[in-house]
């Protein structure tokens, strides 16, 4: 990976020491089973982000001022384990720099690594996790951080909520709380303020982008026909930034296809809205809609 800013912009928000937001990027595609591509993702997510217009219609802000600085790329590949570790260790260290932190992947298994850092770093913690898949197994092709097990930790330590899910093997149903899972084909009216409802004060988003329906994200590693859509996902977003304290997110999957750009830009655009929300919500009460 080249370095550069994040979305191009002007170095005094992009510097460490200003910079309220770190954004790790992990170029990491070492378990993914069908289509491979995902280690180009940050790139591609790079790249449509210098291209974006930076003000924020929706919540009329320019957060990029608030400072986003782009860290050095977590490139450990030489095994999922010590990947996983190295997702952890740098996640964990700017934690501790007390910026808000977000991560572009790389494929989900590095979402092991992060959520394992927040839930050392903030109590009672609940993971949303917008997937297609479930991702629960606790081991697939020899190893407990494949892509396909990105959440199983995560069901046992962390309060998971799962959004989106409309593929598993029925192994993963043993680590499911079906009660806390909303699938994809049955999205009733009242279902964003049922799953809010079961979070606790303190979240951590993790976003695998086929959780998308293919028509408006074609370019991810195992496509799911029957998928979210911008805007209602963009609610859902906007209603957990301004009801909770989003502790970071990470967003992973992005397979760019060289022939298809539009996959890049939402990624892209989607980073920046959840930074405009987490800006313009961290303060939020009820009695800002009066």
């Amino acid at each position: 990976m080249s370095k550069k800013n994040y979305a191009g912009i002007p170095d005094k928000y992009a510097r460490i020491d200003e910079a309220k937001v770190v954004l790790i990027p992990v170029p990491y595609d070492g378990t993914s089973t069908w289509q491979k591509g995902a280690d180009k993702g940050p790139d591609a997510f790079l790249n449509a982000s210098e291209n974006m217009e930076l003000f924020d219609i929706e919540t009329r802000t320019e957060v990029y001022k608030k400072g986003v600085y782009l860290a050095p790329p977590v490139t450990e590949d030489s095994s999922p384990e010590k990947m996983v570790e190295a997702v952890y260790k740098t996640t964990k260290n700017y934690i501790k720099q007390d910026k808000f932190v977000t991560l572009f992947g790389g494929e989900h298994s590095i979402s092991i690594g992060s959520i394992r850092a927040f839930n050392e770093s903030f109590e009672d913690l609940t993971v949303v996790q917008i997937d297609a898949h479930a991702d629960l197994r606790p081991e697939y092709e020899g190893s407990k951080c494949n892509h396909a097990c990105a959440l199983h930790e995560a069901s046992k330590n962390t309060n998971l909520i799962q959004v989106g899910i409309r593929s598993m093997d029925i192994s993963e149903l043993d680590h499911m709380d079906e009660n806390q899972v909303y699938f994809a084909d049955d999205l009733y009216d009242d279902w964003q303020d049922d799953a809010i409802g079961q979070m606790t004060p303190n979240v951590f988003i993790t976003i695998d982008l086929d959780a998308f329906d293919p028509s408006i994200m074609p370019s991810t590693g195992t496509p799911e026909p029957g998928g979210l859509f911008w805007y209602e996902t963009l609610e859902f977003l906007k209603m957990m930034f301004k009801k909770k304290n989003v502790v970071g997110f990470d967003i992973v999957e992005l397979c760019p296809d060289e022939n298809e750009k539009s996959s890049d830009f939402l990624a892209a655009k989607l980073y920046y809205k959840m930074l405009s929300y987490k800006f313009k919500y961290q303060n939020y009460t009820e009695e800002d809609d009066e």
